[in-house]
């Protein structure tokens, strides 16, 4: 007995010690000197990269993306999978975006293959749209049967920042406290410092004008319904589906006037899309005008749902922090059954 009771001290002393240094770490999440977050080995060979927000903490890792410096709105994504199409996705123009996922890279980056409306298959723009990458881990060998380069070859191509040895839980816990923050991504050998960062809030800018369309493009003209998209950044997998589903799409500017034209559309859907609504007063004045004369369906996905409801007098405002991932649970209340959905608001 008395061994018994000297080895469940033990347990006990070292269950204790274990839950305070779990403790300990929580805490070191919100300090801006913690050693969570300033001292990270950088892979033999590669630049040294720093993510620095605005409200002083400092992040630093290891470079695998382009050799320059951004700025940007920092925001987490719960996604497992998909990265090719979260970097693609307009709704993250502007943006930093961090996987809270650990292992990023694993499976390469796909070939641009189109499908039968001419659509990208694997990605949900022809571009990268986010303004940087931030990872745990970046995985330096890929493998997948479609691959066709790695992710750190992509984001040199296209000029895009990214970071790896990051611990993104430490910055997840800081951006789920004070909201998403304003970040500075830069390579070299130290941080930046205060006075070489002209930090400029991307959310400012009208990205939804950056994000869309300039001209009208129709996909599926065989579709037997006729379907107008106001492009506000939206992702091609909306154009897909509505085209699966039969319909003619006239893709149209943010800003389209679509009065002259509205009684060829069977229905109206205003896309997902970057930045703040209050840039869309064009994109609101034009729906407030099909609200009194239209009489067939309007429907909003994401920034479209602001607009309709900014149209219809309501006022819009941001949230501290946004839901992006692509594995969140909703319950259908009509009849009990659970999905996982893909979320990004």
């Amino acid at each position: 007995m008395p061994i018994l009771s000297a080895l469940s001290a033990t347990a006990a002393r070292g269950a204790t010690k274990k839950v305070a240094t779990s403790l300990a770490a929580r805490a070191f999440a919100s300090a801006a000197d913690s050693p969570l977050h300033t001292h990270y080995p950088v892979v033999p060979g590669s630049l040294t990269a720093h993510l620095q927000l605005r409200t002083g903490e400092t992040f630093t890792g290891g470079s695998f993306g382009a050799p320059t410096a951004t700025i940007g709105e920092t925001v987490f994504t719960t996604s497992l999978v998909g990265y090719p199409e979260s970097m693609t996705d307009p709704s993250y123009r502007g943006q930093l975006l961090v996987f809270t996922q650990p292992l990023i890279g694993n499976y390469g980056v796909p070939r641009r293959t189109r499908d039968q409306y001419g659509l990208l298959k694997h990605f949900e723009s022809e571009q990268i749209q986010c303004s940087g990458v931030v990872v745990s881990d970046y995985a330096t060998k890929y493998s997948h049967w479609n691959a066709v380069e790695s992710l750190s070859e992509w984001c040199e191509r296209e000029g895009v920042p990214a970071i790896t040895g990051v611990d993104t839980r430490a910055l997840v816990h800081i951006l789920r406290g004070q909201g998403s923050t304003l970040g500075s991504l830069s390579v070299g050998a130290q941080p930046l410092g205060a006075e070489a960062i002209a930090w400029a809030d991307p959310n400012t800018e009208n990205l939804v004008a950056q994000a869309s369309t300039p001209d009208v493009r129709v996909f599926n003209p065989e579709g037997d319904v006729h379907v107008a998209l106001i492009d506000c950044g939206a992702k091609y997998n909306i154009i897909r589906s509505l085209c699966d589903q039969g319909a003619r799409v006239s893709l149209v500017p943010w800003n389209h006037d679509i009065s002259a034209s509205l009684h060829t559309y069977d229905g109206v859907f205003i896309s997902n899309g970057p930045g703040s609504p209050a840039h869309c007063t064009e994109t609101i004045g034009q729906l407030r005008q099909a609200f009194s004369v239209y009489q067939r369906p309007i429907f909003g996905i994401c920034m479209g749902n602001q607009l309709m409801g900014m149209a219809a007098g309501l006022n819009a405002y941001k949230l501290r922090f946004g839901n992006r991932g692509h594995n969140q649970p909703a319950v259908d209340l009509t009849n009990g059954k659970c999905v996982i959905t893909s979320q990004n608001h």
